[in-house]
């Protein structure tokens, strides 16, 4: 079982109001379309309104966006790009770089920021250096307000609520019921110099280890242990190429840990979906982004805020994890759908090949693409500039989500007509590298 934090509270809360209302609801999903671009960089008005500095010493981590970075923070997680699509992305954002940084950087100094043009820039993709990432992520998920000034109110508070969560829903039995038999034993005594010591109390069994009871803690720990195994599983399986979610050192424990107790407390928190294979995926990279943001004071609470930004991103797909909504309008399945329809509008032969001649079922690939958001087809590092774009979406992340599976298709459309049922299959569940800046291309002119 996980670590229990800073201990148990022996009467659980309910489960608080805020997780019932109607920011959980599903959001109406509009039809595709392409009004959205990855590579937008045509100038802008102001990205945010001139109110002065920030109060108190909260760091201001994006000021520096559009700085291009001083050096590439490279590790075996993230691989050199050194191609000629590359290099000639690298040309233009230099090029670009001279006419915007400037102003782009006023913009961002500022302190209320001004969110369409934060998803403008962000589309482009965020620098990896200096923490910027982290915090524009947190504002675009709603984690962070527009207002800097309510910045450290709001994580203080959301970092005390999330302790409370991991004292309620992280049940140790054996230190609940200590704290029992040790306010039992107060009160024992406390009669005893009342009434003598013959007095016989009352004794209950509720928390006994065999107790079937509804109320007993020990029966409520034995059925989140079949919970906290599955979850224990899959964050074992989490990028084991990954010396930082599983390397044989203290920090990757430390981080396997707090991917447990994340999904343990949004499992426990959601009685109607739980926990699904693969959420552990979607959580990775919130996590990775937080626990190396170059802030310490934030790389600390990595654990709190990734949960409310989970929180957040599920909102959007969380229909996507209820085996009872498969067939329903908001589903899955109607969700690959509207991505082979998708691809019909925009090459119906290459649509109807994989349809009708090879017969090729879409949920058997696009079923992990899009309930994953492709963390599991691409290079971590591509994966993080792709959410980038996901993200800063104004019409929500699945808009750009399924524009990007198409384009997966058609940069394989040669492949693809040539190949049979095995043969296509096997490609589009092993998907092949590929150039990802030509990929971003191909799905911004997909319509």
């Amino acid at each position: 079982m996980m670590s229990a934090g800073n201990g148990s509270s022996m009467n659980p809360k309910p489960v608080p109001a805020w997780l019932n209302s109607a920011a959980w609801a599903s959001k109406p999903r509009s039809p595709v379309r392409g009004s959205y671009s990855f590579g937008d960089r045509s100038n802008s008005a102001s990205l945010v309104e001139s109110i002065g500095k920030p109060a108190g010493d909260f760091d201001d981590p994006l000021i520096n966006i559009a700085k291009p970075p001083k050096e590439t923070i490279t590790s075996q997680e993230e691989s050199d790009a050194t191609g000629p699509a590359a290099q000639a992305a690298q040309a233009q954002i230099s090029d670009n770089s001279e006419h915007s940084s400037d102003t782009e950087e006023n913009k961002l100094s500022r302190r209320r920021i001004h969110l369409a043009e934060l998803q403008r820039l962000s589309s482009q993709g965020i620098p990896d250096a200096g923490g910027i990432r982290a915090t524009t992520w947190k504002v675009l998920l709603g984690f962070l307000p527009k207002n800097r000034d309510e910045w450290a109110t709001e994580l203080k508070k959301k970092r005390a609520t999330y302790s409370v969560f991991r004292e309620e829903m992280i049940i140790n039995p054996s230190e609940v019921t200590r704290k029992k038999e040790e306010m039992e034993a107060l009160k024992a005594a406390e009669l005893d110099a009342l009434e003598g010591p013959l007095q016989r109390h009352e004794i209950s069994h509720d928390d006994h280890p065999l107790s079937l009871g509804s109320k007993s803690v020990w029966h409520q720990f034995f059925q989140d242990t079949e919970l906290a195994e599955q979850i224990n599983r899959d964050v074992k399986r989490t990028h084991p190429d990954m010396q930082f979610f599983c390397g044989d050192n203290d920090f990757a424990c430390e981080n396997q840990e707090a991917l447990k107790r994340i999904l343990f407390i949004f499992a426990k928190l959601n009685p109607g979906i739980r926990y699904v294979q693969g959420m552990n995926e979607v959580l990775a990279p919130l996590y990775y982004v937080f626990k190396t943001d170059v802030d310490e004071s934030n790389a600390n609470h990595a654990e709190e805020d990734s949960f409310f930004c989970f929180v957040e991103l599920l909102s959007d797909f969380r229909d996507h994890f209820c085996q009872q909504l498969d067939n329903s309008a908001v589903g899955i399945r109607s969700t690959i759908s509207q991505m082979t329809q998708l691809l019909r509008r925009h090459d119906e032969e290459l649509w109807r090949h994989l349809e009708i001649t090879s017969k090729v079922n879409p949920q058997f690939y696009a079923f992990r693409w899009i309930t994953l958001l492709l963390t599991q087809e691409f290079k971590f590092a591509d994966s993080l500039r792709l959410w980038d774009s996901l993200l800063s979406n104004p019409d929500g992340p699945l808009e750009i989500l399924l524009r990007v599976c198409c384009a997966m298709l058609l940069c394989l459309r040669s492949r693809l007509l040539a190949g049979d049922f095995t043969t296509n299959l096997k490609l589009l569940q092993h998907y092949p590298a590929v150039d990802f800046n030509h990929l971003l291309k191909v799905a911004d002119s997909v319509i």
